[in-house]
């Protein structure tokens, strides 16, 4: 209840001034000279000027507000360090707890900030903004103040923001330990791209704020989940290690420095980038046996690829023709056999055998060394002829170990589709090339080496469903081994052609290993806010999968069958920092988010960043670990701090439920007491 006296005056204000001017005029003049009845005219025009006012004693029914106070509770990844969570929870319900006595004046609102996804996660820990919002809808006069739970490591702009925006007092309450030491690796520069075989420069800064000046580091550094390679680099300084991209198409690099003694949390010393590689010249040669019409179509395909360097080795002659024509008077240059076959033979990427037979022109010594080429990650591409079925197959050379078909002696001359097998619809070199198999309708193909398959995995059929092309690896290389020398038919579009190009293009990628054509492959890559997994299995053998957070938080998913052979699956991130992608054999890393987090560019918890603002605005700094402090109210301009206590200003506001206005000179009091004053004031003057 609140008691007050209110005017509403009858006449406006300036008529009512002009009457108090002219009656304090002829009240002064009466009293001047002493006349009769002029105390009681000066009453009579009091009471009358009063009256014109029109005075009203007005009592309020009034219900008080609650005054609002928030605490901002920071549930980045940072808290996951340490107790830091803990200590944070504790924090808060012991001021919950605290609030509870006070809640008939007080409305205590909690917000959790965290990270929903990546976007916010690239920003860091933003308090500033969300306590804004949380108290948008609250009058100035209602704010208690407000509490922030935190390590201390904000990334708002505190530098520009002014204390008189902010809610007083601003009370901040640290987690984690005052006095800590952490390790991080940094990094500095990485190439988006690279040539294939050639090293490129990796340029990294490892952080330790406790570490000596001469101190070093043990890193690590993982190229597409191979072996580790380790060294030491020196601590605060740039470092510039070179890596080499082994096949075109992204290559992953993880980075892993050693944990230092005492530190923090491992997750800012690791690093995860991918470098895009690009093959600068893709070296082949191609080996032809005797003149056909399908040669030009290897040779134009090769040569119309800008990328391909092709070395076309044609035996035009055999040795043992002769045609008399003098040595000084031949034309073509001597063939550097040696050269190519034993001195250079590690520089090709591919080589090709298109109907090649034992003809005395290459040395079993040199098909040895295709064999150890092969064996030492080289890759072969057998397209066979008839002679392969003969006794001067290459078959029975040396390179027949590496074949993984075996001729049987015949050769099939009739005419046939090419389709392909069931495991050929889930293989990557030939999935989708065609839809099922008795919709396959490409163009007919006249001849086929029958072979008998010692290993591999067969993709394609041809008559009366006899291997056509197989895939095998042999040692740390493959070979692909096309039993027909009519693919060229498909080239000039002979009764509707079929897709030679790509087919050839994927056998090449196939062979010479590219991530995109594995039989069993693992990726993911981080789009927007989710993290899209890819699993290939030429088995079909569906799986779950495991992903392994930055915080080291494992989750399993799912994965669905897209198509055969192909599964597909997704799961939201929130966190910036390295994932690791597990289907129990193969494991794949992928970086989401900033290359360097800024949420962990420094984990130590620090009072510098709010401190400065919170004794701007009557709050105080409390690290958690040395007690959580007492809650109290306190009154408006008092001190809202004390040694082991934090206080919530008590505003009083309220509002206004009911109205009660009582006059207080009615009309008739008014008559009465003028003409009483008047009747006096004229008496006294009749004296």
């Amino acid at each position: 209840m609140g008691t007050t006296i209110e005017f509403a005056p009858l006449l406006p204000w300036f008529a009512v001034a002009a009457l108090v001017i002219a009656s304090t005029l002829l009240a002064g003049i009466g009293l001047y000279v002493r006349a009769n009845g002029a105390l009681w005219r000066t009453l009579a025009f009091a009471i009358l000027i009063l009256t014109l006012l029109n005075p009203s004693l007005v009592a309020e029914e009034r219900a008080p507000l609650k005054d609002v106070a928030v605490v901002i509770v920071d549930d980045t990844p940072s808290q996951d360090i340490g107790d830091r969570r803990a200590q944070v929870a504790t924090a808060l319900e012991a001021i919950r707890a605290a609030a509870e006595q006070y809640r008939s004046s007080l409305e205590l609102r909690v917000v959790t900030v965290g990270h929903n996804g990546l976007s916010a996660a690239n920003q860091g820990t933003r308090l500033i903004a969300p306590l804004s919002r949380a108290l948008s809808d609250v009058p100035e006069r209602r704010m208690a103040g407000a509490i922030l739970l935190t390590d201390g490591q904000l990334h708002d702009a505190v530098s520009a923001l002014n204390a008189d925006a902010l809610p007083k007092p601003l009370h901040v309450l640290i987690s984690g330990r005052a006095k800590a030491s952490d390790r991080r690796l940094v990094v500095k520069k990485a190439p988006a791209f690279g040539i294939v075989g050639k090293e490129q420069e990796l340029t990294l800064h490892i952080e330790d704020n406790a570490a000596s000046p001469s101190e070093t580091a043990t890193l690590s550094i993982r190229g597409n989940g191979g072996e580790p390679t380790r060294t030491e680099v020196p601590i605060g300084q740039d470092v510039t290690l070179p890596i080499t991209l082994k096949h075109s198409g992204p290559s992953v690099f993880e980075l892993d420095v050693a944990l230092a003694q005492d530190e923090l949390t491992e997750i800012n010393n690791r690093a995860v980038i991918s470098v895009n590689g690009v093959r600068d010249r893709l070296r082949v040669l191609l080996v032809s046996g005797e003149p056909y019409a399908g040669e030009r179509t290897w040779r134009n395909l090769l040569k119309s690829d800008p990328s391909v360097d092709l070395i076309h080795f044609t035996i035009l002659r055999p040795p043992e023709k002769q045609d008399g024509t003098p040595i000084n008077e031949l034309s073509l240059i001597s063939f550097p056999t040696r050269e190519l076959f034993e001195v250079k033979l590690e520089e090709f990427d591919l080589i090709i055998f298109d109907r090649y037979r034992r003809r005395g022109v290459l040395p079993p010594s040199y098909l040895r060394n295709i064999v150890d080429y092969i064996d030492e990650g080289g890759a072969l591409l057998e397209a066979v002829g008839p002679a392969f079925a003969g006794p001067y197959s290459i078959y029975h050379t040396p390179l027949g170990k590496a074949l993984p078909g075996e001729p049987t002696g015949d050769v099939i001359n009739r005419g046939f589709r090419p389709t392909v097998t069931e495991i050929g619809q889930r293989h990557p070199v030939t999935a989708g090339l065609a839809p099922h198999k008795e919709k396959q309708n490409w163009g007919r193909w006249f001849r086929q080496i029958d072979i008998t398959v010692k290993q591999g995995r067969v993709l394609m059929n041809g008559v009366e469903d006899r291997p056509l092309l197989i895939l095998n690896r042999f040692g740390k290389g493959r070979v692909a081994q096309l039993n027909s020398d009519h693919i060229w038919l498909w080239a000039r579009g002979f009764d509707g052609g079929g897709p030679q190009a790509e087919l050839l293009r994927r056998l090449a990628h196939w062979l010479m290993k590219e991530p995109e054509l594995e039989e069993k492959d693992l990726r993911a890559i981080s789009r927007r806010d989710r993290l899209e997994i890819m699993r290939r299995d030429v088995d079909a053998e569906q799986r779950p999968v495991t992903v392994t957070g930055p915080s080291g938080k494992v989750q399993e998913v799912t994965l669905e069958e897209k198509r055969i052979g192909l599964f597909t699956g997704s799961l939201p991130i929130t966190q910036s920092g390295l994932y690791r992608v597990s289907d129990g054999d193969r494991v794949f890393p992928v970086a989401a988010g900033s290359l360097n987090p800024i949420e962990f560019a420094d984990v130590r918890a620090t009072d510098k960043i709010l401190a400065p603002l919170s004794v701007a605005t009557g709050g105080a700094v409390r690290w958690i670990e040395n007690g959580i402090p007492k809650l109290r109210r306190t009154g408006p301009n008092r001190n809202t701090a004390g040694r082991d206590w934090i206080g919530l200003t008590i505003n009083g506001d309220y509002i206004v439920t009911g109205v009660e206005v009582t006059p207080l000179f009615p009309a008739l009091l008014v008559l009465l007491l003028v003409l009483s004053a008047t009747v006096i004031a004229w008496r006294r003057e009749g004296e």
